[in-house]
């Protein structure tokens, strides 16, 4: 691909220096549909990417857009703080319908405000709140988002840093396999929980990722989570699953835990929920948690109707039928998988493992900088994806989950053509 020099001037001298994926992808979008977005000068690439989850179903979706238009030419209601509307109405028991009730969830539902982190900062004030407690423990490579409570339970600490402040009442667990098997599930936390002279205050909840996106793609076993969970109920301890990048069907159920076989107290879902990249975002609890008084956490734009909009009208596409798009989840990951073993066997020195669940995986390399080269020669090959881990040392790929078999072939065949091309 020929790509000449765009302008980037306006970006370079005005904006903050805090931008980030702008730097991988010098070039400047102008339009987008399904898994291929477009620069101004007509270049296209396929976008395993998928703003960074919040895209499961590809971009300006047309059915979703549609109802979208809709709505807008109608005048129907956009800002609604946490008034009822008729768009916040569909969304609700469409949600319940298709959502809760099939997988016999008791959830009561929460709009904390429109992004993941407010969703988390929710939880952890109404875990606090329930149990009268302030420690919250997190785990090893987690991301739960860049808000000051949420950076707390974060564990990279280039993120950490920018807090600015000491991040007090959390306390980081071994993630599973952190100490690559040798050490029993939970042998670490069971002890300080039991000793009364470990300095561990008593937590009022532990949050966890199913799979740890930002982490580098790291995979809790059903076992550890289970585990986690009869832990959590012997210590009378809430349980917090953050949704925010796993759920909306990420791992193929609609919820990562599903799997697992378990009900946490409180889940966080945003990103996709949408399904528009409208920002959205939700906070989940079982209803003897609902202890909240009115107004006690609120928020300006909570009540996003477009996104309530979308948000219903891709639960109705995608999630009526309770397997079709679980099945097309589980059949694209497959492929990735087969992909990601012929590139290790291809490169037995360099590879150190691939991971994965559904379609967000991650390929770990032992040079650690070379994930950041097989994502630059990816773009300059028109293939948008990203990297993960504490150091970027992981190639992480999160298309929609809307992709074709096609366009995903396309896809993996141009990044084995970048790690061939990158040393």
């Amino acid at each position: 691909m020929t790509i000449t020099q765009p302008d980037l001037s306006v970006f370079e001298t005005l904006e903050s220096e805090v931008r980030s994926y702008c730097r991988g992808w010098p070039t400047v979008f102008d339009r987008a549909h399904g898994s291929r977005m477009y620069d101004e000068d007509g270049h296209e690439y396929l976008d395993f990417f998928a703003g960074a989850g919040s895209l499961n179903y590809g971009h300006n979706n047309p059915v979703l857009k549609r109802a979208l238009i809709d709505y807008l030419e109608r005048d129907g209601v956009t800002h609604g703080l946490d008034m009822s509307t008729t768009a916040k109405r569909a969304f609700l028991q469409t949600f319940q319908d298709l959502v809760l009730r099939p997988r016999d969830l008791p959830y009561k539902v929460m709009f904390p405000g429109p992004t993941g982190t407010n969703a988390v900062e929710s939880a952890l004030k109404l875990a606090r709140k329930v149990k009268g407690r302030e420690a919250i423990v997190s785990f090893t490579n987690a991301f739960h988002g860049m808000s000051l409570g949420s950076l707390a339970v974060t564990g990279n600490a280039f993120k950490r840093a920018g807090a600015g402040i000491p991040l007090v009442h959390g306390t980081p667990m071994p993630f599973d396999n952190y100490f690559d098997g040798k050490v029993p599930d939970f042998l670490w936390f069971e002890r300080l929980l039991e000793d009364q002279g470990s300095g561990l205050n008593k937590p009022a909840a532990v949050i966890v990722e199913t799979v740890q996106g930002e982490g580098g793609i790291n995979v809790a076993r059903p076992e550890w989570l289970r585990a986690l969970a009869d832990l959590c109920e012997r210590q009378d301890m809430l349980l917090i699953v953050d949704d925010i990048q796993m759920g909306c069907g990420r791992t193929g159920a609609f919820f990562s835990f599903e799997e697992a076989g378990i009900t946490p107290d409180i889940v966080t879902v945003s990103k996709s929920i949408s399904g528009y990249g409208l920002p959205m975002s939700l906070c989940l609890f079982k209803p003897e948690l609902d202890i909240w008084e009115p107004g006690e956490h609120n928020g300006t734009f909570r009540g996003n109707n477009p996104a309530f909009v979308t948000a219903t009208a891709a639960l109705e596409v995608y999630w009526a039928d309770g397997s079709a798009m679980e099945k097309q989840t589980q059949a694209r990951g497959e492929q990735v998988e087969q992909t990601f073993a012929a590139i290790t066997e291809e490169n037995p020195a360099d590879v150190k493992e691939y991971r994965g669940r559904g379609l967000v995986w991650g390929l770990e390399f032992h040079d650690k900088s070379r994930a950041d080269r097989i994502a630059k020669r990816a773009f300059e090959l028109g293939l948008l994806i990203e990297t993960s881990g504490p150091e970027s040392e992981v190639v992480k790929l999160l298309p929609a989950l809307t992709v074709t078999a096609e366009e995903m072939d396309e896809g993996l065949s141009i990044l084995a053509r970048a790690v061939r091309e990158t040393v």
